[in-house]
């Protein structure tokens, strides 16, 4: 069975607590559990909430985490453009092989397709992820832009289609 409260610990949860100590310092300076010392401090009128400092501090911590993706995003575009450029460039490729599994190597111009395909697939994945992190501009914006697009195409389309019912080629 747990101790009672005494006015003891009355006594010290205020004192420690005008002394600025959290809950669980409180708490285990007078050896009670933090429900305990919430319960005190709660028949004290006393209360533990430090809101502007928590606001401030998950701000600054939002602001930081915003700052990070945005490095994060840069670094992806760059390693996209680094693996891009080795798409046409020459290259080395080698395999171990033959019954006593030798190492052997060959230059190409270029990678083979299957490696073209796997770096373009690289590529777009690190543009895909750093679009993620850090939308280009005007994003919002883009959407209505290819919306508008899109039905101008279709009008486009309908219109041509219209025209090649009326007969076809007219000259001009």
């Amino acid at each position: 069975m747990a101790r009672p409260i005494d006015a003891k610990d009355r006594a010290a949860v205020k004192r420690l607590h005008k002394q600025g100590k959290s809950r669980n310092d409180i708490a285990r300076a007078i050896k009670r559990s933090p429900s305990t010392v919430s319960k005190i401090a709660g028949e004290l009128g006393l209360t533990f909430e430090r809101g502007p400092e928590v606001v401030a501090a998950t701000e600054a911590r939002r602001i930081d985490l915003a700052a990070r993706r945005v490095t994060l995003a840069e670094a992806l575009h760059q390693d996209a453009e680094k693996l891009r450029s080795q798409l046409w460039e020459p290259c080395t490729i080698g395999a171990f092989g033959g019954k006593d599994n030798v190492w052997s190597e060959t230059r190409l111009d270029q990678p083979t397709f299957a490696d073209q395909r796997n770096i373009l697939a690289a590529t777009g994945t690190a543009i895909q992820q750093s679009l993620k992190l850090q939308p280009a501009e005007g994003g919002e914006g883009a959407d209505q832009v290819r919306s508008m697009l899109g039905a101008l195409g279709e009008a486009l389309t309908q219109a041509a289609g219209d025209a090649d019912e009326d007969g076809g080629d007219d000259g001009g």
